[in-house]
């Protein structure tokens, strides 16, 4: 099964990847492997004329070269030109780069990575927690964070037991439960905090991860018991879930006095909580 894009980051430069769980082997975009060998401010003219010569030279390369989706800059999902890590060993040969050598090594580290986080789980769960530990955030929020990725898998789990859509689908649900907990769509709250491209998720507090955990295991439960049939039955068990946790949070803010969407993020709230 082929999971969704990820980002794998060598030297600040982004590398789009997709894990495959039948072939268990990642694929990495051609082109963003491209922009970071040759610094070329065209990766995708270079990459289209190397092709050419290696057509020429009959090289496997080319002509066994796979089209996966991945995400591009906009926002949507494309056809692009993958290789997995024995074709961009054979990439590298073609391509003369100072690069050359400490990209192997990156690659060779990736790969080693995938294997010990397959034979046990919670090495990735541990990489994960040291990765936003890095980015400044707290042991606690971390901890929390870690149970809305278990919470948010067991959801889409259950989305895709019945027959929810990976993409639009699953988008237009996770829609239903945000605005039902938060009076936002994911859109607004976005827009709230001053987002762009970063994950939602990873700029809420404490109180809004609970919150939206809530929502989703809730959701989880419900559907579970009601087993919807189709996208109109599944918006109604996610608008339920929604609102349970969302009156949890009226409730929270009338004994309060407090709103509990914030423009704040975790990593902001807890730089103010210092000075």
């Amino acid at each position: 099964m082929q999971k969704p894009t990820n980002i794998k980051i060598f030297e600040s430069k982004k590398i789009r990847s997709i894990w495959n769980d039948e072939q268990e082997k990642w694929y990495f975009s051609m082109v963003d492997v491209i922009e970071i060998l040759t610094e070329s401010p065209n990766p995708r003219k270079y990459w289209s004329v190397l092709k050419v010569r290696l057509k020429l030279e009959n090289s496997e390369l080319a002509t066994n070269c796979s089209q996966l989706k991945m995400l591009s800059s906009d926002g949507k999902m494309y056809l692009t030109d993958v290789a997995d890590t024995e074709q961009l060993f054979r990439l590298i040969q073609s391509i003369p780069s100072p690069k050359a050598e400490p990209f192997k090594l990156w690659l060779a580290k990736i790969g080693a990575e995938r294997i010990d986080e397959i034979e046990d789980p919670e090495i990735g769960i541990e990489r994960l927690m040291e990765t936003y530990l890095r980015k400044g955030y707290s042991k606690e929020w971390v901890n929390q964070r870690l149970k809305s990725i278990e919470v948010r898998k067991e959801l889409t789990d259950e989305w895709e037991k019945r027959g929810v859509k990976k993409g639009q689908e699953f988008a237009i649900l996770t829609d239903d439960i945000t605005e039902a907990w938060s009076g936002l769509t994911t859109k607004k709250y976005r827009n709230f905090k001053g987002l762009k491209k970063q994950n939602l998720r990873d700029n809420m507090t404490n109180l809004e991860l609970v919150l939206n955990m809530l929502a989703e295991a809730t959701t989880t439960e419900i559907s579970k018991e009601k087993q919807p049939k189709n996208l109109p039955e599944n918006r109604k068990i996610a608008e339920q879930g929604g609102v349970i946790a969302g009156n949890t949070r009226k409730a929270i803010e009338e004994k309060t006095g407090k709103k509990i969407i914030s423009k704040l993020n975790a990593k902001q709230l807890r730089l103010d909580q210092k000075v």
